[in-house]
């Protein structure tokens, strides 16, 4: 399987013509998605396989997950490119 061609394709479905979704699905699919080991990549691609709608509430109105083999990389999603918490101390080098 050509890993560079999957990528696209992947990116490319994350866009979802919902912008709310777009703004955190092809970015996360970009940066993120190559380096995910093959399982989580398999639930990521089911993931989007779902309805627009769900997707939008699980990641964005936080409705909890039905299906518990989507649940690891929505929780995956919604924390990717937070700050970390307040209170946490990072020292600058």
């Amino acid at each position: 399987m050509d890993t560079a061609a999957e990528n696209r394709r992947v990116y490319w479905h994350s866009r979802r013509g919902m912008l709310e979704l777009d703004l955190l699905l092809a970015p996360f699919a970009e940066e993120v998605y190559p380096g995910l080991d093959a399982g989580t990549q398999q639930a990521y691609r089911a993931l989007l396989e779902q309805e627009d709608t769900d997707i939008f509430d699980w990641l964005v109105t936080r409705i909890p997950v039905t299906d518990p083999s989507l649940a690891a990389i929505v929780e995956r999603i919604q924390g990717y490119g937070r700050p970390p918490p307040v209170g946490s101390h990072q020292t600058l080098a």
